[in-house]
């Protein structure tokens, strides 16, 4: 079949589930598909990319229903037992957070996770579930629920917990514990993800997080291996109150960023008085490559997201290298006086 042929038949197929950029986007996928097939992929690298599709698809499906609520990602050791403080903090966490219109996801299984889910509820939670040959099985309030999701493979299950969620929520855990916490941190640090809130709940009077605060401290940062402003991406505490109040204040004014082109274009709910936003360029001039922080309505790029529309906007052109300086500025943006 030549190659027009192949591609009007492709297009054919698409057209009958998809319009527009959508189905370009599809096109391109069946595309990529047909090439590993010309490439010569090996059996074992078709079934993995395969399952990692159908894992991809799947969760995207699950999530879709739930796409304007908020949620929190909650991580900590599957072997906290039930008696533990961490465990109560956990559970009352949750308990708190969903009163606020948030869901809950975790990875399912025992320990801080099924705390979590304890706290929220079934109704309220997510499970991403990882099959591992020890350890891990879903706890006793997701078990059997739709928003239980299985995954296979790591890198399909942490591209769902960065993709859907809102906040981050790190208990004491193990090395996949911190596996997490530092994946979501380099992901802020480097742009590859949106500024989230990110903390690290421990017992009142423990040490667990402090102790990795010394080890971040002292030995990545004295010794220029981060900057100063990446501190600003975490937030440590020993109150479960503190953790709500961090995450509620987050998205007091503050709703979503995207860029065009080399503009961030921050959606707010209310717009700033002009003494604020002057206030703003003071304190925050030096993250910008050039012009100023303005305010304003939504660019002509942001047509298509039409429930957004309606937002104010504060536009600015900063540099790439400095996310938690932008993470600093998302706090005073929160912070600021608004307009009436």
């Amino acid at each position: 079949m030549k190659d027009k042929e192949k591609a009007d038949l492709i297009k054919s197929l698409i057209s009958d589930v998809a319009q527009g950029r959508q189905a370009e986007l599809l096109e391109e996928m069946v595309e990529t598909v047909l090439r590993f097939g010309r490439d010569g992929a090996g059996i074992a690298d078709l079934k993995l990319y395969s399952r990692a599709m159908r894992e991809l698809r799947y969760a995207t499906s699950v999530f879709s229903k739930y796409h304007g609520i908020r949620k929190v990602a909650v991580f900590g050791s599957a072997r906290t037992k039930r008696d533990a403080q961490e465990y109560q903090l956990a559970r009352e966490f949750a308990r708190r957070i969903v009163q606020h219109g948030y869901m809950i996801i975790t990875g399912g299984g025992d320990g801080i996770m099924g705390a979590a889910q304890e706290g929220a509820g079934a109704e309220k939670s997510f499970g991403l579930n990882i099959r591992l040959p020890f350890e891990q099985r879903a706890n006793e309030v997701i078990d059997g629920d739709p928003k239980l999701i299985s995954f296979r493979y790591f890198f399909t299950r942490k591209l769902h917990f960065v993709k859907e969620t809102h906040a981050f929520v790190l208990f004491p855990g193990g090395f996949g514990t911190h596996d997490e916490g530092f994946e979501v941190l380099t992901l802020m640090q480097t742009g590859k993800s949106a500024i989230v809130p990110i903390v690290f709940v421990d017992r009142p009077n423990g040490h667990y997080w402090e102790t990795w605060r010394r080890f971040v401290s002292l030995d990545l940062l004295q010794q220029g291996l981060i900057s100063a402003s990446d501190l600003n991406l975490f937030k440590i505490t020993h109150s479960i109150e503190e953790a709500e109040a961090e995450i509620l204040q987050f998205y007091k004014n503050f709703h979503s960023y995207r860029w065009v082109r080399e503009a961030m274009v921050i959606r707010i709910r209310h717009r700033v008085t002009d003494a604020a936003l002057e206030q703003i360029n003071r304190d925050f001039g030096y993250l910008l490559t050039g012009g100023s922080i303005t305010q304003g309505a939504a660019l002509p790029e942001e047509a298509a997201e039409v429930q957004l529309a309606d937002l104010p906007r504060i536009v600015l052109t900063p540099t790439k290298h400095d996310f938690g300086g932008i993470r600093a500025l998302i706090n005073a943006i929160n912070a600021a006086e608004i307009q009436d």
